[in-house]
């Protein structure tokens, strides 16, 4: 009997931990049956967005490592997912809902995104949990970039981002990525702090926010940047300036392109890194450019035709050709790359929403995940990069896809 029953203890064992793992893996291929049927910007903009809202409100935890079998053990060690992660998927949604309410009056999405910042924040403005690492700035970002509430409210927080990011510093006078990586200087980290350092720093006066910022977007493009096709490193040693991982990983353009183009934006006209800011978009525009596939898309390794499409990538990409595209020199090509990449990027959207095939998380300098699935990051770039779109066409700048 006691033999008996423990034998029916272990099925129950091995039944639960396989469904554990066979459950996700049939969810995605059912999710993924009829993908990519939208042809309609307005609709998939619609639908990404009430995806969007979903996720921000309850954010997919995003897997650290790419174990597809005893998925259960990852769990229980703690290794599912971690709070940095989420800081820059939620960020990202964040500033998709604010792009999208330029264009909507919805007064369920800002009830939404209120809630949300009631559980990222205390009644005195400043975080619940304060974030340790440097990826917490582009969710501060997002918070400042909220039209319709007074950010002032979280300046404790804001004030803490800086300080927090002002502990990073490193000999060299740039930010590193990790304390215990203080040689190392990652493209991850231009995305993570650049657009907070310019918006805190003019909104709040302080000049040495923007040279910061600035400073970070140079020393990268003198150290870790391709001097031919002008495409970052994923990381750079301040030592012996020697380039670490892969020139070209996809994502690292993306941290690249968003870090840059919103430090852009945020600079003031009359600022006197303005012009200096915008030569590095037009080069990177030319650069990032030119390793675009024919469908619209850029692989996660955009110098292999062969490598998988990330849409992780393309969606970053696609946002930082939309605003590049005010520069007179550039405009038509980024326009046309642009509306070539959100055509892809509807291509790939599950039926209720989702957009697939993202790289997943990078476990260390040259080694990428080999999972390629929905990304809570992407959702708010495309989010984005739609509602961008749309205030262009409206204005006739461009033409509508699909």
């Amino acid at each position: 009997m006691i033999l008996q029953t423990f034998s029916y203890i272990l099925l129950s064992i091995f039944v639960l931990v396989s469904a554990i793992d066979i459950v996700p893996i049939m969810r995605d291929w059912t999710a993924r049956i009829k993908i990519g049927r939208y042809e309609d910007c307005d609709l998939w903009n619609k639908e990404i967005t009430k995806k969007g809202l979903s996720w921000l409100k309850n954010t997919p935890k995003i897997k650290v490592t790419d174990n597809t079998r005893l998925v259960v053990i990852d769990v229980l060690k703690g290794n599912y997912t971690k709070s940095a992660i989420q800081h820059w998927q939620e960020g990202s949604l964040l500033l998709g809902m604010t792009e999208y309410l330029k264009n909507n009056t919805d007064e369920n999405a800002k009830k939404l995104i209120l809630e949300y910042l009631d559980s990222k924040f205390n009644n005195e403005g400043q975080w619940v949990n304060k974030p340790q690492n440097v990826d917490g700035a582009i969710l501060a970002y997002a918070v400042m970039k909220l039209d319709f509430i007074d950010t002032n409210k979280y300046k404790k927080a804001l004030d803490y981002t800086w300080e927090m990011i002002k502990e990073h510093m490193g000999e060299d006078g740039t930010v590193k990525y990790r304390h215990s990586m203080k040689n190392y200087r990652y493209v991850d980290t231009i995305g993570f702090i650049c657009p907070f350092l310019v918006c805190y720093g003019v909104k709040y006066e302080k000049e040495e926010c923007v040279e910061l910022a600035v400073n970070q977007i140079k020393s990268y493009e003198k150290y870790g940047m391709h001097k031919e096709y002008n495409i970052p490193v994923h990381a750079y040693n301040i030592e012996n300036k020697i380039p670490l991982g892969l020139y070209g990983w996809g994502r690292g353009l993306g941290w690249f392109a968003i870090g840059l183009i919103d430090a852009w934006n945020e600079t003031p006209f009359n600022h006197k890194s303005k012009l200096e800011l915008e030569k590095s978009v037009i080069r990177f525009a030319k650069g990032v450019m030119s390793f675009q596939q024919n469908d619209g898309s850029w692989n996660w390794t955009v110098t292999r035709s062969e490598s998988n499409k990330d849409s992780s990538t393309t969606a970053t990409l696609s946002w930082f050709l939309l605003n590049a595209a005010r520069l007179d020199s550039i405009s038509d090509q980024c326009i046309k790359g642009s509306e070539k990449a959100i055509h892809y990027l509807m291509k790939v959207t599950r039926r209720n929403g989702a957009v697939d095939f993202s790289q997943g998380d990078t476990k260390d300098i040259g080694i990428y995940s080999t999972l390629f699935n929905i990304f809570p990051f992407t959702q708010g770039f495309c989010i984005r990069s739609i509602n961008l779109f749309l205030q262009k066409m409206k204005k006739n700048e461009i033409r509508k896809v699909g």
